[in-house]
């Protein structure tokens, strides 16, 4: 397995994974180079799964979304799923709220589950 540690980011590539620890606060002055360093790390190993952990996470405001819906967008490009996990309940209930669940090619960790429960 080779890792890369690059803060605010901390990455692992195994078996065509890309897994994604996130650290830290992911805001509107955070995106931006989130942004970069996780597109860096798509573009460099063109993963079939993108994971994105999101359990060093200590707040999240609407560019977060944001974030998540163009790392999408990209591993859209490359074929490869998206999962996001460990994400704490209020990260969920915004999750929730924008439908998150429902859209193709992403799934979210406890929503998903949840989803499946009342069908």
């Amino acid at each position: 397995m080779e890792k890369t540690t690059e803060e605010p980011i901390c990455a692992a590539f195994s078996d065509g994974s890309l897994t994604v620890r996130v650290v830290g606060e992911v805001d509107h002055h955070s995106a931006g180079v989130l942004r970069e360093k996780l597109d860096r790390q798509l573009y460099l190993y063109h993963p079939r799964e993108f994971i994105l952990s999101l359990s060093g996470v200590s707040f999240m405001d609407s560019s977060g979304l944001g974030l998540i819906l163009g790392r999408l967008a990209v591993c859209r490009h490359f074929g490869c799923t998206m999962r996001l996990c460990d994400a704490d309940e209020r990260m969920l209930r915004i999750f929730r709220l924008a439908g998150m669940e429902r859209i193709s090619g992403l799934t979210v960790d406890g929503l998903s589950k949840e989803r499946r429960d009342r069908q």
